[in-house]
């Protein structure tokens, strides 16, 4: 006989997505351009993110630019709520795109008609009885701000932020309760074209330009949580990790010291700061030995202090093993934040190593560390699908991947941690984020859409939709 999980009575069960990766309206709207914009197509795009240098320039004749129509969300949000709701979604993670209410993002004043969309999918959500979970910034960094600015390496970002969230605030208080900061803030080292909204002059300045700019970030993200703690009263506004449990290679102590520093500057860094209202001692001593010195204002660290979030969020998608003296050979072809490949698991069609235990040992480690709640909002198999004759799409592959990191959110819960929701990546298909593609799909929705640019863009659901439904509506039970 299988096992049975308990999750909480009132379980956050939903899906979650991102405004540059399906909301499309790029033509004929008042939204400015952002940095998804000025990001081709296809495998190119994984380049760039990596490298420095980047123009933040669009060329037409060379690449396709996917995130201007995406899968038209803008244009059909009412039927893909309406699709949510048949799942029984209770909660919609989504983004809201800067440069829709700020097209440049440093004016005075809103666009009324950017502010006036997202009123319609709040209405059409509590409609369906869905609560809307909304990422204030998700790698949508306004293209100006890119461009005049240098993007969060300046401080100036924190007061255009600021006026940014007391509008979202002040015109949502009565529609939106959970609120996230920054997404994925930690992979900015990793990733600052997507985070940071800036291209590093050169590797050898990355790290000091990228700490710098997520100080800046740090100072927004705690101004927003006490603006939003004064303006909507009850409120809860969480900060947003990428989290990937890092082990050792092997039992070798160099490799298990090398794993614990390695890992907790990624996993624990920006957590300290959010959580905790800190920044951690280990860090000392990786700026000391990386020549980083972070520029603070007065006051700077009593913002930190006094803007601690509510409760932790963090995307999920695979673990990460190191070793001291790795090889390119031993390095994982998939794997973003580095590492090794692990012998032990198997791999996505993208190369992702799979590690549904990974999950719960993530939220014993973030758990026993924080003593906050925590959601993941984030987690999901970005796979091929293929549509049959009759138009079915039978994805066991995904359903057996969520199937299992379900399962160990179960195990999680009864290990005593708080967990107080679930959200799948991609619930629809979308435009992926790092390889700018359609054909990478998460969804339980399918979408006629493909990298080619062909497609009708009729949804469709696949056999994942009345799975994760039934999951829904057994409150987890029924797997």
């Amino acid at each position: 006989m299988s096992k049975t999980y308990q999750f909480p009575k009132n379980f956050l069960w939903g899906g979650a997505t991102a405004a540059n990766q399906m909301e499309g309206g790029f033509h004929g709207t008042a939204k400015g351009p952002n940095l998804a914009d000025v990001l081709p197509g296809g495998k190119i795009r994984m380049k760039l993110l990596s490298q420095s240098g980047f123009d933040f320039e669009m060329d037409t004749a060379k690449y396709t630019y996917p995130n201007h129509e995406a899968i038209d969300f803008y244009h059909r949000y009412k039927e893909d709520i309406a699709l949510f709701a048949e799942m029984g979604f209770k909660v919609f993670r989504m983004s809201i795109a800067w440069s829709r209410i700020f097209p440049k993002g440093d004016e005075m004043e809103p666009s009324e008609e950017g502010l006036a969309f997202y009123d319609s999918v709040f209405d059409e959500l509590h409609k369906h009885g869905i609560e809307p979970l909304v990422t204030i910034a998700h790698y949508e960094t306004p293209l100006h701000l890119i461009k005049e600015y240098g993007g969060w390496k300046n401080r100036k970002l924190v007061e255009f932020f600021e006026r940014y969230v007391t509008v979202l605030f002040n015109r949502y208080k009565d529609k939106v309760k959970y609120w996230l900061t920054f997404n994925e803030i930690n992979g900015a080292t990793h990733f600052p074209l997507f985070g940071l909204g800036f291209s590093a002059t050169s590797d050898e300045t990355r790290l000091q330009e990228s700490f710098q700019g997520l100080h800046h970030q740090f100072v927004a993200s705690a101004i927003a949580v006490k603006l939003g703690h004064r303006i909507i009263p009850g409120s809860q506004i969480g900060c947003m990790l990428i989290y990937a449990p890092t082990y050792s290679y092997d039992a070798n102590p160099e490799n298990v010291m090398h794993a614990l520093a390695d890992g907790r500057m990624f996993n624990f860094y920006c957590g300290d700061v959010q959580v905790r209202g800190e920044y951690p001692t280990f860090s000392n001593r990786f700026f000391k030995e990386n020549d980083i010195v972070i520029e603070m204002q007065e006051g700077d660290l009593d913002i930190i202090k006094e803007g601690t979030v509510d409760f932790i969020s963090f995307s999920y998608y695979m673990s990460r093993t190191e070793k001291k003296n790795k090889t390119a050979e031993e390095i994982g072809e998939g794997n973003l934040i580095g590492g090794v490949k692990n012998p032990f698991l198997k791999a996505s069609d993208w190369g992702w190593e799979i590690d549904p235990t990974g999950l719960r040992v993530a939220l014993n480690e973030l758990y026993d560390r924080y003593q906050k709640p925590l959601m993941v909002v984030e987690n999901g198999l970005g796979a091929y699908d293929k549509v049959e004759e009759d138009g079915s799409i039978i994805d066991d592959y995904r359903i057996d991947y969520l199937r299992d990191h379900i399962k160990a959110m179960g195990e999680a819960v009864e290990d005593g941690v708080d967990l107080i929701g679930y959200t799948s990546w991609g619930c629809i298909d979308l435009v992926s984020a790092s390889s700018g593609e359609y054909s990478k799909r998460y969804g339980f929705i399918y979408v006629d859409k493909h990298d080619d640019g062909s497609g009708t863009m009729e949804r469709s659901r696949k056999k994942s939709f009345f799975w994760y439904k039934d999951v829904i509506s057994s409150n987890g039970e029924q797997l």
